[in-house]
């Protein structure tokens, strides 16, 4: 009887978890080798501890699942962790209630938390004018060019020399369509690229109030002598066939992967698709600019997302959070990150043991989006921080294609997204009082 009551016991001993994990779940939009590397930094994380198990979902493209995100939090029911890209960082500053700064989470969970160490191009712009960091940097990106070397070699170019101006892609796009490419130059993310960053990379002025970053009363002013005569020249490339559009957001990656397109800029987060897909030589160089704008090329600006914290929670999935954004800053796992996906090191320490370990000389280009992020910013290239900003990249992303079929000029369609994005800037400052 003693035997059988012994053998119970250790039977549901077995059973009962030694010790029950708290789950932080973590709602992002990292798709293909992307979502790899999130689901790889989860296990990794997992692995190291036994109190805190972090679980990935990938919530759709970054609207959808900043939506999810909301309509989650208005249900009571939204996950530990949103990541939401760099253009809803006002929107979820706004979010009174919603979210809990980062800077709180770190100090009430016991984890050092020094916002200096983090790259001050990135931090910068999810702090708040107070000062506090209100979300964790994560997936920091910029705008790059990238160009397929054997198409260069093929069209009769140097593949070791990347075109530095606008004059020199539009020279190397009509050799290379000589040659046979049917697209030779294209681009991913229309506004950040050829709007946010362009007007940063040539020190313009995207909108007043340092663009946004001085207050709610900023508006757009994108519709300048050279957005204008930018987009002109896009457009003249687009009715030669130099220039093909291929959608909005990242869709454009898929048509350089595949060596459709042979000259691309897109995000220096691409660069994991593009280096396990493509098939051919590729290297990244920095962004063309207008070589007779003074000061250009300037800086470029920040591009990708950070993880929010979600208010509500248990002080327990703080701790856990606390413990998994400390992981994410370790410089091991940050180099790591850098090298395999082309983000940015969101920590100094973590570029200077990228440096060390000799990726930069043996992957020329990699070093790109770091040395353009790194220059000394002004008050129009910190970076472009304003209300409803999902709401006007869609609306310019509607003006600008009218350019491509031919139903406005370059003018009309940037003085008609400036006159409606300001419209909505203005509900977003009433809203907001």
């Amino acid at each position: 009887m003693k035997f059988k009551v012994a053998a119970l016991a250790l039977a549901l001993a077995a059973s009962i978890p030694a010790h029950a994990e708290t789950e932080i779940q973590w709602w992002h939009s990292m798709d293909g080798a992307l979502n790899e590397w999130v689901n790889d930094l989860a296990k990794q994380f997992n692995a190291s501890q036994t109190e805190y198990k972090v679980i990935p979902t990938y919530k759709g493209e970054y609207d959808q699942s900043v939506a999810a995100g909301i309509a989650a939090y208005r249900a009571g029911n939204a996950p530990d962790i949103l990541q939401v890209f760099e253009v809803g960082t006002a929107t979820m500053m706004y979010s009174k209630g919603a979210i809990k700064p980062v800077a709180d989470v770190m100090k009430e969970g016991g984890v050092k938390f020094d916002p200096k160490a983090y790259i001050p191009a990135v931090a910068g712009y999810y702090t708040a004018p107070s000062g506090q960091m209100l979300s964790m940097p994560f997936n920091s990106s910029t705008t790059v060019f990238y160009y397929n070397k054997d198409a260069f070699k093929a069209a009769g170019m140097d593949p070791e020399k990347a075109p530095t101006t606008w004059p020199e892609v539009v020279s190397a796009a009509a050799k290379l369509k000589a040659s046979g490419s049917q697209c030779p130059f294209t681009t991913s993310w229309m506004t950040w690229a050829q709007l946010e960053s362009f007007s940063t990379w040539h020190n313009t002025s995207y909108a007043t109030k340092g663009n946004g970053f001085g207050g709610l009363d900023a508006r757009l002013e994108f519709n300048s002598p050279l957005h204008v005569r930018h987009f002109e020249n896009l457009g003249n490339m687009s009715k030669q066939g130099l220039f093909v559009y291929k959608g909005r957001a990242g869709k454009a990656i898929t048509s350089f992967v595949s060596g459709e397109c042979a000259m691309f800029v897109g995000s220096s987060g691409s660069y994991a698709t593009i280096n396990r897909d493509a098939k051919f030589k590729f290297t990244e160089s920095a962004l063309p600019y207008y070589p007779d704008i003074p000061g250009a090329p300037q800086n470029t600006i920040i591009g990708g997302a950070s993880l929010w914290v979600m208010a509500g929670k248990p002080a327990t999935h703080y701790k856990g959070v606390a413990q998994f954004f400390n992981f994410l800053s370790d410089p091991k796992v940050q180099s790591a990150s850098h090298m395999r996906t082309g983000y940015l090191p969101i920590t100094t320490a973590a570029y200077e043991l990228t440096e060390k370990s000799g990726f930069y000389k043996k992957n020329p280009g990699t070093d790109v989006a770091v040395n353009q992020m790194i220059r000394k910013t002004t008050d129009k290239s910190r970076g472009v921080r304003l209300g409803n900003f999902v709401q006007i990249r869609a609306i310019l992303d509607e003006e600008t294609e009218q350019i491509w079929t031919g139903k406005k000029t370059a003018k009309e369609a940037l003085d008609a997204g400036v006159k409606r994005g300001n419209e909505l800037l203005v509900k977003f400052q009433a809203a907001n009082k």
